[in-house]
Order: C-alpha cells, then sequence, then structure tokens
C-alpha cells in the first residue's frame, strides 16, 4: 500500500495478501522477494483469517500460529518466513512509525515554542484588560477607521487585498468613465451640419451688416467656437456625477468590515458621503470654471490651431515635399493646408442684374476653392 507523501515509492510497504488461496503451482516469490516491481522497503506477505475461521470463531493467536505454520512449510517461502506474516508487517509498520516520529518531532516542537510565545506575548497583552477602559475602546474605534482609510485608499489605487473579478470597480471604473464613457459622451453630442453651417452664415452676415467681406471675421469664428466649447459642460458635470456615485459605492464597500458594529457601520458611511457629495459641488465649480476660461479667450497663437502665418510655413513645406514626390503635379485642395475657410458672398455687375450669391469657400496656399449645388470651382 502507498501512502499520499509516498508517491516516489521511498515509504512505501507492499502488501501481498491471500498467500493461501492460489492456484496449486502458482506463488508470489519473486514479487515478495522485490524483484518483480521493487520497491526500496520490501514487500510482507500475510494470511488472514478467511470468512469461515470468522464463522467458526478462530482466534487471533491462533491464526497467526497457522500464518507462521504456512511460511515455514511452503518451499517457495520458508527461505524468507522470517520476513512474512503478521507480527513481522506490525513489527516493521512501528518502525516506520518511530523513525517519521523521530525525523519530525524537532520541527513540530519549535513551531509549537513558536505558538506558545506568540500566544503568550498576546495573553500579556490582555492580563490588565479592562473592558470598560475608555481608552481601549478609543484605541480600536482608531484602528477600525484607520483600516477603512487604508482598504478605500487600495481600491481607489488599484492594490487592494480582494480582486474582483466579476465587474469593474473602484479606481478602474473611475479610469474608464475618464477614458471611455467621457469621451462616448462627447461624440453623442447631437451635431447638426446643416443647422451648423447656417448659424456661420446667419453669423458672418450680421457681422458684416451692410457691408461684404471676402473672409471669415474672427467674430464670428469666436461665437460659433464659444458655442460648441460650451456643449462640454454636460457630458463633463454627467462625468463627475458618475465618479461621485462610484466613490459612494467604494465606501459601502469598504464599511462591511465594520458589519460588526452597525452604528460605526452607518455613521462611516454617513460622514464620508456627505463629505464626497461636499466635494462635488466644489469640483462640478471647478470644471465649469475651466470651461468658461477655455470660452473667455481662445488662443489662435496655439500650436496645435493654424494661423494664416503658420499656414504659410506649413503650406511651402508639404509643397516642396510634394513637389519631389510628385514630380511637380499640385495635390487636390482636399489635402493642401487651409487658411482660412467659410461662407463667400460674391457680388454680381449691378445690383439689377442679380444682386450677391453666396458660397462656400476654401483658401489654401496653392488655390481658392468655391462650392455651389455641389460644384468645385478653382481660382
Amino acid at each position: 500500500m502507498e501512502d499520499k507523501v509516498g508517491k516516489r515509492g521511498l515509504r512505501t510497504i507492499g502488501v501481498i495478501t491471500k498467500l493461501d488461496l492460489m492456484d496449486e503451482g502458482t506463488d508470489a516469490r519473486d514479487i515478495l522477494e522485490n524483484k518483480l516491481l521493487p520497491l526500496r522497503r520490501g514487500y510482507v506477505g500475510v494470511v488472514n483469517r478467511s470468512q469461515k475461521d470468522i464463522d467458526g470463531k478462530k482466534d487471533i493467536k491462533a491464526a497467526m500460529l497457522a500464518e507462521r505454520k504456512f511460511f515455514l512449510s511452503h518451499p517457495a517461502y520458508r527461505h524468507i518466513a522470517d520476513r512474512m506474516g503478521t507480527p513481522h508487517l506490525q513489527k516493521v509498520l512501528n518502525q516506520q512509525l518511530t523513525n517519521h516520529i523521530r525525523d519530525t518531532l524537532p520541527n513540530f516542537r519549535n513551531k509549537l515554542q513558536a505558538q506558545m510565545l506568540s500566544i503568550e506575548h498576546e495573553v500579556e497583552a490582555y492580563k490588565n484588560f479592562k473592558p470598560e477602559d475608555p481608552t481601549r475602546k478609543t484605541k480600536a474605534l482608531l484602528q477600525m477607521v484607520q483600516q477603512f482609510a487604508v482598504d478605500f485608499e487600495k481600491r481607489i489605487e488599484g492594490s487592494g487585498d480582494q480582486v474582483d473579478t466579476l465587474e469593474l470597480s473602484g479606481g478602474a471604473k473611475i479610469n474608464r468613465i475618464f477614458h471611455e464613457r467621457f469621451p462616448f459622451e462627447i461624440v453623442k453630442m447631437e451635431f447638426n451640419e446643416k443647422e451648423l453651417r447656417r448659424e456661420i452664415s446667419y453669423a458672418i452676415k450680421n457681422i458684416h451688416g451692410i457691408r461684404t467681406g471676402l473672409f471669415t471675421p474672427d467674430m464670428a469664428f469666436e461665437a460659433i467656437v464659444k458655442k460648441q466649447i460650451v456643449k462640454l459642460k454636460g457630458p463633463s458635470l454627467k462625468s463627475v456625477d458618475l465618479v461621485m456615485q462610484e466613490l459612494i459605492n467604494t465606501v459601502k464597500k469598504c464599511t462591511k468590515k465594520l458589519a460588526n458594529f452597525p452604528r460605526l457601520c452607518e455613521e462611516t458611511e454617513r460622514i464620508v458621503a456627505n463629505h464626497i457629495r461636499e466635494r462635488e459641488g466644489k469640483t462640478k465649480d471647478q470644471v465649469l470654471l475651466l470651461i468658461d476660461i477655455q470660452v473667455s479667450y481662445i488662443n489662435t497663437n496655439h500650436e496645435d490651431f493654424i494661423g494664416f502665418a503658420n499656414a504659410q510655413q506649413r503650406s511651402s513645406q508639404v509643397h516642396k515635399k510634394n513637389t519631389i514626390g510628385n514630380q511637380g503635379t499640385n495635390l487636390p485642395p482636399s489635402r493642401q493646408i487651409v487658411i482660412r475657410k467659410g461662407w463667400l458672398t460674391i457680388s454680381n455687375i449691378g445690383i439689377m442684374k442679380g444682386g450677391s450669391k453666396g458660397y462656400w469657400f476654401v483658401l489654401t496656399a496653392e488655390s481658392l476653392s468655391w462650392y455651389k449645388d455641389d460644384e468645385v470651382q478653382t481660382g
């Protein structure tokens, strides 16, 4: 039989039973001599009482004598009879157990001593323990509150001792709000290009008044851009609401460890949630202030904004590269750097001959293109 820790056969002892029931002319000599399937501790053969012996109330002593007689009289086993039988198996197992105890007892004793010292230190701390001592209660309260703060921080920072594999929570969900939900809300904003073109046209015409102009006035540009920037308030405030809700959910999860103290759990959750809601109002004010700052001044000198001066320089660089790469051929207007685009009002020779007409124009360093009825004219 092989124990659970003897898979390599180092502690395995083979036991062969029912040797007296083998057919005549057969024996297990090769196995008992450890030749067929060698084991480090060899094999032991035994002859147990049969059901007939048990029913006949044959005692253990008589059965062991019969077993001894069987091995001494059997021609295949008599030369190893001193290593066969139940008494020898008992001796081998006892020796194996003794050796195992001797090998493991020192480590076991050391482990017990270490545990005893640890318990003694713990008991020492409670020798003068007074349940009604207010300092003890205060210390326990502070420890639980500090543990709550540590758990909350770990859930936000992403180093908690319990990792949720079913859903995003804490800092991971807040990260998703910033990098996925907020951009989605911006993309989802309603944008009607036809309406925007109409607003641009009205803005330009209202600023020009009775005059006609070639380029889009800066005031019209700022009016349209500011109106679009203001639309960011909705998605921004919604993101703040989502972050606040996740923070409150995180607080509820952290207070579960205080379930044994219902009043402390309730008060902790209430105080922290109120503080988060107070910060929510100030956060929204800061977000709105940031958007108002962006609305108040349009920085056209920023490197990401293509003004006329930057457009000329970039257009020259692109034109040189295109001239080399395309052997002097001009690129289509759709691939050129745009200096200015907007509505262009072109007047006829006289008012009596048709007045003026509006065209959508695109001015690049290469050409001026205007669009009417899905046709493109280049000058």
